[in-house]
């Protein structure tokens, strides 16, 4: 437990330095980070995937714990400065519905993927939800203080997933197994439903 948490701090703290970089921040950037905040708060696509996340990286342990939930909001800051810029990355809603599926099946199947596949997977998945939260940023919103707020938001999220690895674990092998496909199994289904627009 003492691991998961210390894990979740430290992708909560990476994610929130570009807050705290800027001591005294301008009302934009409040705003804007409120808004950013929201945003992977407020689409069932993306609590599920964070969650996923952190759930993977709990089923890897090690240091995944702590890499693979700070390379995925690292990552999806480089997405949404991408969006930021104008730049267009192709097949942006798929890729989302499909980090859904897929890190829903890697949860329920129990994938125990080599590290640096994990943070592949991870990484490509993070540029679709970066440039999708940063193509929705208001206009009066500061992109500074907007980043930050997403970040924040999903490294929550993240934590959130770490901590529920650690209570399906401790829920004995057979039962925590049993909840850890169900997890899966579920994320796994509404995302073939928001990819079929279902849900």
């Amino acid at each position: 437990m003492k691991s998961a948490i210390k894990s979740g701090l430290l992708a909560l703290a990476a994610a929130a330095l570009p807050a705290v970089a800027s001591a005294h921040p301008a009302i934009g950037e409040a705003v804007g980070f409120s808004h950013g905040f929201a945003h992977p708060m407020s689409g069932l696509d993306h609590i599920l995937a964070m969650v996923m996340v952190g759930v993977f990286a709990f089923q890897l342990g090690g240091r995944a714990t702590r890499l693979v939930p700070t390379t995925f909001v690292l990552v999806m800051a480089l997405g949404g400065a991408l969006g930021i810029a104008g730049i267009n990355v192709p097949f942006v809603e798929t890729g989302i519905a499909l980090s859904v599926v897929v890190l829903g099946a890697i949860v329920a199947l129990h994938v125990k993927a080599p590290l640096a596949a994990a943070l592949g997977i991870i990484g490509l998945f993070a540029v679709f939800h970066g440039h999708a939260h940063s193509a929705e940023m208001p206009e009066n919103a500061a992109a500074a203080g907007y980043a930050a707020g997403f970040m924040v938001a999903t490294a929550l999220l993240h934590v959130a997933g770490l901590a529920l690895g650690y209570l399906i674990g401790r829920a004995g092998e057979r039962q925590g197994l049993f909840v850890t496909r169900t997890a899966g199994g579920i994320a796994t289904i509404a995302g073939v439903g928001i990819l079929t627009g279902l849900i």
